[in-house]
């Protein structure tokens, strides 16, 4: 394939999407799976499915960027000697815990869901019911008190529980932080710490999915597909950054309901472009 001037704008742009739609509960793999189907990449069929995923790490390089400090478990004391964080070895192992329901999934049935799910109409099915799904939550949520109120009060169990709700996230258009979050608020976790949990989650999960992508590809890169994997991730990373700190700031005020109504109505609007058109 040839990289010209309008690939690289191509590639920028599906950045620039996965660096919104990565944290926001809106599905970023049904994004790009939808831009493809109005803009798409002058590349193979086999290199496009392994960009969608592995583009996502650099979302995932801005996450570790700004939550280093709650991220990285040692600590040096007298700034010489390293200490471990108790606290933070202990979320990770949550993590694991959390993993483990959507990692035996997503070995089992990723090929079928790659073949048989990656269509418009079921993006836009599951953009409309988790849509409808964050707007009921969010009106039962609102005479209930938080259980669980921090990120360090996640139980083991309770890392489980929403391991288990991420494991609908292998449905396109379901989306990974909104799967996470809407399990989390539904077991009684207050937002601002399903969000960070959601971010601790993220960093295995997609170093994992990249990885098997990778590995299915083949690390026989053309030049041109190296430069594109390098540009998405950049733009993707840039974007992030300021995503998140967005989302961080406005969950402390305001609920999800905003991000349902539209994943409704994009959903309504694919639904309404492909039965018109396709």
């Amino acid at each position: 394939m040839a990289l010209n001037f309008i690939e690289i704008l191509k590639v920028v742009f599906l950045g620039i999407v996965e660096g919104v739609t990565e944290w926001l509960p809106i599905s970023s793999t049904g994004h790009m799976l939808l831009v493809d189907e109005f803009i798409s990449l002058n590349a193979s069929t086999d290199f496009k499915e392994m960009f969608f995923v592995v583009i996502q790490l650099g979302a995932i390089l801005a996450v570790v960027t700004i939550f280093w400090n709650k991220m990285w478990p040692f600590q040096l004391k007298d700034k010489t000697q390293p200490v471990m964080k108790k606290d933070t070895w202990s979320m990770w192992f949550k993590t694991v815990v959390a993993c483990i329901p959507g990692a035996i999934v997503t070995i089992l049935f990723d090929n079928y869901i790659e073949a048989h799910l990656h269509t418009a109409v079921v993006i836009a099915i599951a953009l409309i019911f988790y849509g409808i799904a964050f707007i009921v939550i969010e009106n039962w949520n609102k005479t209930r008190t938080p259980k669980v109120e921090t990120l360090n009060d996640i139980t083991y169990k309770t890392a489980f529980l929403i391991g288990m709700f991420q494991v609908l996230s292998i449905i396109p258009g379901t989306s990974r932080s909104g799967a996470t979050i809407i399990g989390a608020l539904l077991i009684g976790v207050s937002r601002v710490a399903a969000a960070e949990f959601t971010f601790f989650l993220a960093v295995p999960v997609m170093f994992g999915l990249s990885a098997l992508k990778m590995i299915k590809f083949g690390l026989s890169f053309t030049s041109a597909e190296f430069a594109i994997l390098i540009i998405g991730c950049v733009v993707a990373y840039l974007v992030s950054i300021v995503v998140i700190k967005f989302l961080m700031s406005y969950i402390k005020k305001h609920d999800f309901k905003i991000f349902g109504w539209y994943r409704i109505v994009l959903g309504v609007i694919v639904l309404a472009y492909f039965a018109l058109f396709a």
